[in-house]
């Protein structure tokens, strides 16, 4: 019987290989402006990407020591119309967002120029300049690097879920039976942790470059200074007469796309729902006065529940290790 390959398994099987080499075998570039303070970008160009799956890999690699570890049984959760989400027997799920697939390749069939083509997309968090998953969780439990890079601290999540109902684009995932809660209220507390992207935070803050960067074979995403990121998006929307996606929405993010069909027929054209991000605008979330409002009458509390879930970690840190191990790493001159 005759075996079918299709594009993307093709590619998977010969350029990802390529791209792992190169990734293990030239040193990593530093990331410019990464010690400025000033925020950091990527730009990816959907011409270029061949869904090879490199990326994905990469980031598997680079980010398993950060995924949940879920304990089973879960409590029982009261009231019960909070969800139970669980990931941990699918870890290897590759064709949408979850707590242990931090990116993942959308597909689309599209027209372009009366051609069909075969685009692949890589989707991840896209690291708002003004991220609502930071500003506006009741926790504290979401930081944003002075790089402009957003990750959530998985040592304060309780996984209420907040910053995933607050994100346009409904990326941050959760994982049940993992997490704070289980030590404080676990049957009236959260559910879990939520997670995302944090775009390598570790990696960059030593002047290197996010993994699925690192491993692409086909350089379809660059990194650097927002400022010159945005540019070189305009550079190459006005060379192949592209379109550009990521500069306003949201007010403004730090992940641009350029794609060669506008962005409305390519959004009409993926598979879109949960852990599916969509390519619709997006409004400016913390522009609208009754978020920014929640956003100050949860602030206090926010800080209290911060350093109340801090203590409670740094304490329980402090039992397993000897003293003289340093915690933490400083991302804040990143």
């Amino acid at each position: 019987m005759a075996i079918q390959l299709s594009r993307r398994s093709f590619l998977k099987g010969s350029l990802a290989a390529a791209g792992a080499v190169a990734a293990t075998s030239a040193p990593a570039a530093a990331v410019k402006g990464a010690k400025g303070g000033r925020h950091l970008a990527t730009l990816i160009d959907i011409d270029k990407c061949i869904g090879c799956g490199a990326c994905v890999e990469a980031c598997r690699d680079a980010n398993y020591e950060k995924y949940p570890e879920a304990k089973k049984p879960f409590p029982k959760m009261y009231p019960n119309r909070v969800p139970v989400e669980d990931w941990s027997d699918d870890q290897y799920a590759s064709d949408r967002l979850t707590p242990y697939n931090l990116l993942f390749i959308q597909e689309a069939v599209v027209d372009v120029d009366g051609e069909e083509r075969f685009l692949t997309v890589p989707r991840r968090c896209m690291h708002c300049v003004n991220p609502p998953c930071v500003k506006l969780c009741p926790w504290g439990a979401a930081q944003q690097y002075k790089n402009g890079i957003s990750r959530i601290d998985k040592d304060i999540c309780l996984g209420g879920s907040k910053c995933r109902k607050v994100c346009p684009w409904h990326i941050p995932q959760r994982q049940t039976g993992a997490g704070l809660y289980l030590e404080l209220l676990p049957s009236f507390a959260g559910n879990g942790i939520m997670t995302k992207c944090d775009r390598c935070c570790d990696r960059v803050a030593g002047g290197g470059v996010p993994a699925c960067i690192e491993a692409c074979p086909e350089g379809a995403q660059i990194i650097g200074p927002r400022d010159e990121i945005v540019r070189k998006a305009h550079e190459l929307a006005d060379e192949t007469g592209g379109y550009i996606y990521g500069e306003t929405e949201n007010g403004g993010t730090n992940t641009l796309y350029v794609s060669p069909v506008p962005f409305e027929e390519l959004n009409k054209a993926v598979d879109k729902g949960k852990g599916r991000p969509h390519f619709k605008p997006a409004e400016n979330t913390m522009a609208k006065a009754n978020n920014l409002v929640l956003g100050m009458a949860i602030a206090p509390i926010a800080g209290i529940a911060a350093a109340w879930g801090k203590q409670i970690v740094a304490d329980n840190k402090k039992k397993e290790k000897p003293e003289h191990i340093k915690e933490g790493t400083d991302h804040d001159n990143a």
